[in-house]
């Protein structure tokens, strides 16, 4: 019997069941119905854009367990494919999902061509920027047991899941390029209003550090 799409969310439930809260299920909801907002306005295959959004982080938890070692848009990609060959659709969307789990990173080696993995790269960082993006961000931090902030260190000098991968390097290295990286129309706008939120949030969170204010 094939499968259906709610099979295939519940395989990413499954998946994602023991993540840490930064990568973890509500994660992919949240970047599930940015999809759908974003591939509505946009004009993309919707088929496509839900199996991806569900299936795009089902390889983190190997990435995770290795430290960074494992890419999780590959091994999340081979997952897929696996699965898929249960799922009735034709060879050329199937295709299409695996590109846009591999594509989806920001540092990653892979760059979105079809639309629909443009929409699911827009989506997935923009939870990472905003509001949201902060909240996670000190989530993960926490996770590898980073310290609040280390101002005597420069960002660029540091390396990721260590004491030193603070939520404000994150920002730093990688959240403050976000919007310069979006690939939609809808998803440029959004990130718009979510970057000013962001770096309002940091220039006062650098006050506050140095107790300021």
């Amino acid at each position: 019997m094939g499968l259906s799409i709610e099979d295939i969310k519940a395989f990413a439930m499954k998946c994602l069941s023991g993540s840490h809260g930064s990568h973890d299920w509500e994660h992919t909801q949240r970047v599930y119905n940015l999809c759908m907002h974003i591939g509505q306005v946009e004009g993309a295959d919707m088929e496509v854009l839900k199996i991806a959004a569900y299936l795009h982080d089902v390889g983190r938890p190997y990435q995770d367990e290795s430290k960074g070692a494992i890419c999780h848009g590959e091994k999340g990609a081979e997952i897929a494919d696996a699965l898929l060959e249960r799922y009735p659709i034709s060879d050329e969307k199937r295709a299409n999902i695996i590109h846009c789990i591999t594509s989806h990173r920001f540092r990653g080696n892979c760059r979105p061509e079809t639309l629909e993995a443009k929409v699911l790269f827009d989506a997935d960082k923009l939870d990472s920027i905003g509001a949201i993006g902060i909240g996670r961000t000190f989530l993960f931090a926490g996770e590898v047991g980073a310290k609040l902030h280390n101002p005597a260190l420069d960002p660029e000098d540091t390396e990721p899941y260590t004491e030193a991968d603070t939520g404000y390097r994150e920002f730093k290295l990688k959240l403050f390029k976000i919007r310069d990286r979006m690939l939609t129309a809808e998803g440029r706008r959004m990130a718009q209003e979510r970057h000013v939120f962001m770096e309002r949030f940091f220039e006062r969170f650098l006050q506050e550090h140095e107790g300021y204010l």
